[in-house]
């Protein structure tokens, strides 16, 4: 089933993406309340599926070259990017703050939305870079988690309050937060 992936590094790469996904959730819940049509909706999802694909892909190159300059150092940086991460994506969550929608409607303004949405994947995959984790399934991973969660996320967005999407964007946190102590210690 995971053929030549290890299980400990199948579940871990999936817990991430599953993490990550929940960033993208929780803005796309957001962002569901505004009543956007389908088409809309499935070009911010296939965006962000792109964008957390793309940006894991450049993260993972440079963990690969960093690992190769640190040796054993990398490690503990990938921990404490992990740890840094997490700690930003729990405050986040519950800064008490209006949320404004810029002007997305403009294919501009959708990219520079799902870029801001994804680029969270580029830390991840600078830290699974450095653990050499492989390429072709944490792209994957990153990529269908985060475009089918933000596609969940709009959809329910429109049927949903909107205290779901701060807890959405705390849990992913806790878990990077948690790899993060596990890479440390």
């Amino acid at each position: 089933m995971t053929g030549s992936i290890p299980m400990g590094e199948w579940l871990t790469v999936m817990v991430m993406a599953v993490a990550l996904g929940f960033d993208a959730f929780s803005l796309c819940l957001g962002l569901g309340m505004r009543k956007l049509n389908r088409w809309y909706m499935v070009r911010i999802s296939l965006l962000i599926a792109c964008f957390h694909m793309l940006l894991p892909i450049i993260g993972m190159q440079a963990g690969f070259f960093m690992s190769s300059l640190l040796g054993q150092i990398t490690i503990i940086a990938a921990g404490g990017l992990l740890l840094l991460l997490g700690g930003h994506m729990i405050y986040n969550a519950f800064k008490v703050e209006p949320q404004e929608w810029r002007a997305m409607e403009s294919i501009a303004g959708s990219l520079l939305f799902t870029l801001s949405v994804s680029v969270d994947s580029f830390s991840v995959g600078i830290s699974l870079g450095m653990f050499h984790s492989n390429l072709l399934f944490t792209i994957l991973a990153f990529g269908l988690c985060g475009g089918l969660m933000s596609t969940i996320g709009m959809i329910l967005g429109k049927y949903a309050g909107s205290k779901i999407g701060e807890y959405g964007e705390a849990v992913g946190g806790a878990i990077l937060f948690t790899f993060g102590l596990m890479f440390i210690f």
